[in-house]
């Protein structure tokens, strides 16, 4: 199974599936389902509106950062089979925006201060996301040289050797967000997810399931980056879990 088939020179499967189809049928589905709630009850409430508005920031931010995406775990590391293949096709466009499928039929007021409440606390959610990635990305951009949080950046720098025999150096960034946790950009990640949940209020517990699978499926992921980085790093990752020590949220874990 490849890591980046292609059919032909031009169409690149992993890059359709997780991108063009898996990314922007989020965003229609997440606009059909605002209009759904239009044609049924006459009227979209304020709680589908934050969770719509949500949502598409947080598409429209995944689009402006794209070419950072090349470098994680799905891009980079996961062979383009079933589990992401399907997951992109299938799972995404369904349960990702599941919390909106939920509203159509269960509308919730919230009224205007408690939706702006939500929709403020969902982008500055998103807007950190967004912002780890672009100081690692831009870390790594300038080799080291970017100033993170308005400072020279703290970092360790590794040798690893590849399956070709060749050694190479890598950098770790050790400082700014990537300074608190491992993995830290995930949190902001998991609480975007439940600010354009949480509009549907505790009704049900149906609308949570996207955050509860996302957390799963986030802690995998940073156990599986964990074991492959102390494989290919040895005891410079040894060094960097010394130096950052928790793997996700600050002072807990």
């Amino acid at each position: 199974m490849e890591l980046y088939p292609r059919i032909g020179k031009n169409f690149d499967i992993k890059v359709f599936t997780n991108c063009r189809f898996g990314m922007m049928s989020w965003a229609v589905l997440a606009v059909t389902y605002c209009i759904k709630q239009y044609e049924v009850n006459g009227k979209v409430d304020d709680s589908m509106l934050v969770n719509t508005i949500l949502m598409l920031v947080y598409v429209t931010k995944f689009f402006w950062w794209e070419a950072g995406y090349w470098s994680t775990m799905d891009i980079a590391h996961d062979r383009a089979g079933f589990y992401i293949c399907w997951g992109c096709l299938v799972w995404v466009p369904s349960i990702y925006t599941s919390p909106g499928m939920y509203l159509v039929n269960h509308p919730v007021h919230l009224g205007t201060q408690l939706a702006l409440y939500i929709l403020v606390a969902g982008i500055l959610c998103i807007y950190i996301n967004y912002d780890c990635d672009r100081q690692r990305q831009e870390f790594h951009r300038t080799n080291g040289k970017a100033l993170v949080w308005g400072k020279a950046p703290s970092k360790i720098t590794a040798t690893y050797t590849t399956t070709t025999g060749e050694t190479k150096s890598s950098i770790l960034l050790t400082s700014g967000w990537w300074g608190l946790a491992r993995h830290f950009h995930y949190v902001p990640e998991i609480l975007a997810a439940f600010f354009w949940t949480v509009p549907a209020l505790f009704n049900h517990a149906l609308p949570y399931f996207y955050v509860v699978f996302l957390t799963i499926l986030l802690l995998d992921r940073v156990k599986r980056d964990d074991d492959r980085c102390r494989s290919k790093y040895g005891k410079y990752w040894k060094s960097y879990c010394e130096k950052v020590r928790y793997r996700v949220i600050p002072g807990i874990y």
